[in-house]
């Protein structure tokens, strides 16, 4: 039985994109890429929205970002030997091999995902993420958090329903960047 682990780059404020829609407020790390690559290797399946697909397809079809450098290069290398469920309605084919499109989030279709799995998923996409975790589907949120407050954007968690988390772990990174591991539990 595989996990369901929601991970993001958020502000200390708690968004992923600040209010022009930018996310490059996390700090440049080797380390903190390195963990992003080590999590992504040990995931089966990546469950995405449409939004965050689009921005991540460029690891597998534009050889240039693996060109940069051996880490970038594992990172792609995992990103592409990593089967992808895209939940979109305006999706009618993709450029990346082994992506599947669903139109409509099932959160019965996720749990039998799960509990076929041999490896873990992971699920991208605040939004996404949001409709995974008020069905209680998500068993971890792995959030690093960026020492920025942005004032303001799309928020990193879901609005409108509480969520009680147990930290399973913490991590420094040396620009500043903390990854901080929760399990949700039953409110």
């Amino acid at each position: 039985m595989g996990r369901l682990i929601y991970t993001t780059n958020v502000s200390l404020d708690g968004f992923i994109e600040d209010p022009r829609g930018g996310f490059d407020f996390l700090p440049p790390g080797d380390d903190v890429f390195a963990a992003h690559t080590e999590l992504m290797q040990s995931i089966g399946t990546l469950v995405y929205g449409r939004r965050l697909y689009e921005k991540m397809a460029v690891w597998e079809i534009d050889p240039s970002f693996a060109a940069q450098s051996p880490a970038l290069a594992a990172f792609a290398a995992a990103f592409t030997d990593t089967d992808k469920v895209v939940y979109s309605s305006a999706l009618v084919e993709t450029p990346t091999a082994r992506t599947r499109i669903e139109r409509d989030f099932d959160a019965a279709a996720i749990r039998e995902r799960k509990d076929a799995a041999d490896r873990d998923l992971l699920i991208g996409g605040a939004d996404l993420a949001g409709q995974a975790l008020r069905a209680g589907l998500v068993d971890e949120v792995q959030l690093y958090v960026a020492p920025v407050s942005v004032g303001g954007g799309k928020s990193g968690l879901p609005t409108g329903i509480r969520l009680d988390l147990e930290l399973l772990g913490e991590r420094r990174f040396g620009n500043g960047v903390m990854l901080l591991r929760y399990r949700p539990r039953p409110v």
